[in-house]
């Protein structure tokens, strides 16, 4: 494994393309959906500069709510309603929300004062909103829309190696 220091917005696309290939190789014959995930959050935090949280919320099918998965940084938040906060925003908007000052953004969670920044993908198969993939950085403004399609391109390698092993039941959108 490798960390991409100091990157230049022109070394992201490069940088994400290196990610997606290690993760597919982290995570080809896996089995366990959680095993994947929390590889997959394990190998964002330690290869991204200037993180302080990167991991999972999981939809609970039973109450709707995102519910904390595998990450890695400090404790976090365990339950997230869908709507509330950047990890909630995503999930209901199903689409991707990079927050450059999380201070100024309208009912967020501070779940780790140190956090600055964040940007939060969310995790569908199709149509079905299986949670969030969320990484907080204590740096403001440190997201931007290549990090934000970098990080949407690791969750489809995600979803579609853990697509015939999964056992959570994700809701459709029409539910």
């Amino acid at each position: 494994m490798h960390a991409l220091n100091e990157l230049s917005a022109g070394d992201k696309p490069r940088a994400y393309a290196e990610l997606e290939a290690s993760l597919s190789a982290l995570l080809r014959g896996e089995p366990d959906f959680v095993a994947c995930a929390a590889n997959t959050a394990a190998l964002l935090y330690w290869s991204l500069p200037e993180l302080n949280w990167a991991g999972f919320y999981l939809l609970e099918p039973r109450s709707g709510e995102l519910v904390l998965g595998p990450f890695q940084g400090r404790p976090a938040c365990v339950r997230i309603a869908i709507g509330k906060g950047v990890c909630g925003t995503a999930a209901a908007r199903r689409e991707t929300v990079i927050v450059t000052d999380v201070h100024a953004f309208p009912g967020h969670i501070a779940c780790d004062s140190a956090s600055n920044s964040e940007v939060v993908v969310p995790v569908l198969d199709g149509d079905l909103l299986l949670g969030v993939l969320d990484l907080d950085s204590p740096v403001p403004g440190r997201f931007e829309e290549a990090d934000a399609r970098g990080l949407e391109a690791l969750v489809r390698v995600f979803v579609a190696a853990t697509r015939a092993t999964r056992t959570c039941q994700p809701l459709a959108r029409d539910r």
